[in-house]
């Protein structure tokens, strides 16, 4: 998988990614578009998937671009999409789960789209790219956030789904490592990011329990500034493209970004 300096080359490779039609997903698949990959686009929301699809087919050419309804909760429907996918581009070497909601009201449904969803597409893009059964091996990057990393106070089950995406991929990143899959697994963690998916801090109905914490969440907002998903597409990047990358979660602030300094657990410590 490796080109010129340890980077992985994007043309003639292919990427899925889910949640794709709009926000982070849609950045993510134009900077891959735009360093010759081709994009495999998953979407619940179809009326937004299809006018994605013609807009890129405008930019790059018909031929790069794939759009398929799929919701994340379905295995089934992941299964199908992964199944066209390499029927229409062949193989998938770039597998990004990002589909993702804040529904605190609704919490198993958080649950099941935001961690079983990424544990799902997880699995089935192992059983497609693992080299150990006739893969081509590649990466999966799976999005979690600043809440993956510590609590956001107004949003316990988002909060814990992200830790748990963060515990996933570090854990598949290591298996995958010992095991010879020739996959590595990074997470990206970005803080507050201009997307459609805030707009659940102005109801107060979709945040639970913790509804009366939403100006705490705000004023946490105003602190930390307010990402544009350009930025945080071009950290995304480098996850897929650096082939030292393996296990790592990836912080992103706005105008700095770093790698998380986790702990080696077994190792001891120098005394």
């Amino acid at each position: 998988m490796s080109g010129l300096s340890g980077e992985m080359a994007l043309e003639g490779r292919t990427a899925l990614v889910t949640g794709a039609a709009q926000g982070l997903g849609r950045a993510f698949s134009e900077i891959l578009l735009q360093n010759g990959a081709k994009v495999s686009l998953l979407d619940v929301n179809e009326a937004a998937g299809r006018s994605l699809k013609v807009a890129l087919d405008t930019q790059f050419g018909a031929d790069r671009a794939l759009f398929l309804r799929c919701d994340v909760q379905s295995e089934e429907q992941v299964k199908a999409a992964i199944q066209k996918t390499t029927e229409t581009f062949g193989h998938i070497d770039i597998f990004c789960n990002n589909a993702g909601i804040i529904e605190e009201t609704e919490w198993e449904k958080t649950v099941s789209v935001n961690l079983v969803g990424v544990i799902r597409g997880t699995y089935l893009a192992l059983e497609h790219m693992n080299q150990q059964t006739g893969g081509r091996g590649g990466v999966v990057v799976n999005v979690a956030s600043i809440a993956g990393l510590g609590p956001l106070l107004s949003l316990p089950v988002y909060t814990a789904t992200k830790h748990g995406v963060v515990g996933f991929t570090r854990a598949m990143a290591e298996a995958s490592k010992v095991s010879g899959y020739g996959i590595r697994f990074n997470t990206i963690c970005p803080s507050f990011v201009s997307t459609d998916i805030l707009g659940a801090f102005d109801h107060a109905e979709r945040m639970g329990h913790f509804s009366h914490l939403i100006q705490a969440s705000k004023e946490m907002m105003e602190r930390h500034g307010m990402l544009e998903v350009s930025e945080v597409a071009k950290n995304f990047l480098q996850l897929v493209m650096d082939d030292t990358k393996n296990g790592e979660a990836l912080m992103v602030f706005p105008k700095q970004s770093s790698y998380f300094p986790f702990a080696q657990l077994g190792k001891k410590s120098d005394k």
